[in-house]
């Protein structure tokens, strides 16, 4: 027996002995700080158990653009997880990670998805059901804005989708989004800024916002304040996330990188995702969780605007749609 708890002791005294400390740094999008505060935890927890090593993760969060672009100017993110597909580009366009970033992980590196739906003051005192509702007279629509932020992207072409598929032309649909901005009041940088602007300074009559945003500023403000509408139709959002190579590479956390952003696809991460109102790409855990989250009729980028791409190009870049619309502000 003495011998045997000699052996485990010896055992336990190698294995901390070999145990290693990492650091990583996860550079996100806006409305990502609970769910990755809650993802954190559990995967450290696991790794630890399974390895012995021990592991900090910090966070840093804003406009999805404007931290791809803090990435490439030197922010050592260890991974990003960003709010789309073009913003991750930008990263293999500095040589930060392979241009083919999206085939490392299943579902084109997008563990989880969400769509864009609304929020309104208690009683829905502008009426608004739909889309239609929001370019109406007196109606102050909170966005963000779509120079710096992933979501008001997303906003942007969901609205300019449910134009173009309602009224068929673009012409139609650039003509509905002016309506469209003309009501914005004010363009934060990102998406948790719109929120704030929206819940705690009062502005606007509805917010225009992820689905999980809205759905948290449900559950923190308490029913009776505000007021989720599904909107007709909207658009799949899937945002993506990568292992950033160099800097990785640099601090030697690519393997823990790597089991980090696999760990949210296993049915841990998957339960937290749908948890913090992220629809989970597992059908099962899916089916589990349905009940939370509205039936809405879904488009997708590629769909309609032929991939992220081609949509920056010609919404996004310097003197495309929004640039024309907006004018540089008002």
């Amino acid at each position: 027996m003495l011998k045997k708890l000699a052996v485990l002791s010896l055992f336990l005294s190698l294995t901390g002995a070999f145990a290693k400390d990492f650091s990583l740094l996860n550079v996100s999008y806006d409305p990502t700080r609970e769910f990755y505060q809650a993802i954190n935890k559990s995967f450290i927890d696991e790794y630890q158990k399974k390895t012995g090593d021990k592991i900090t993760i910090k966070q840093s969060h804003g406009g999805s653009g404007k931290q791809a672009r803090a990435i490439g100017d030197g922010l050592e993110a260890d991974v990003a997880t960003l709010g789309l597909a073009y913003d991750v580009d930008l990263l293999a366009k500095n040589n930060l990670i392979p241009s083919d970033w999206q085939k490392r992980l299943p579902d084109n590196s997008a563990p989880y998805t969400s769509t864009i739906i609304f929020l309104v003051r208690k009683g829905n005192p502008k009426h608004i059901k739909d889309w239609d509702d929001l370019v109406k007279p007196g109606v102050a629509i909170i966005t963000p804005n779509p120079k710096t932020s992933g979501g008001a992207r997303w906003n942007h072409l969901a609205a300019y989708g449910f134009a173009l598929k309602k009224y068929g032309s673009d012409a139609k649909a650039v003509e509905f989004l002016s309506k469209f901005y003309k009501n914005v009041p004010v363009l934060d940088s990102g998406a948790r800024g719109a929120t704030t602007t929206f819940l705690q300074r009062d502005v606007g009559d509805v917010l225009v916002s992820w689905e999980n945003e809205a759905f948290l500023a449900l559950q923190e403000t308490g029913k009776g304040k505000v007021e989720v509408i599904i909107p007709s139709i909207s658009i799949l959002a899937e945002p993506p996330v990568t292992v950033v190579d160099k800097n990785a590479k640099k601090h030697g956390t690519e393997a823990v990188a790597k089991a980090y952003l696999e760990f949210l696809y296993s049915d841990a991460g998957q339960e937290i995702a749908a948890k913090n109102y992220y629809r989970p790409r597992n059908k099962t855990i899916a089916a589990k969780y349905a009940g939370i989250f509205p039936k809405v009729e879904l488009f997708t980028i590629d769909e309609l605007f032929g991939g992220w791409t081609k949509a920056q190009k010609t919404h996004f870049d310097d003197g495309g749609v929004f640039d024309k619309i907006y004018q540089g502000g008002k």
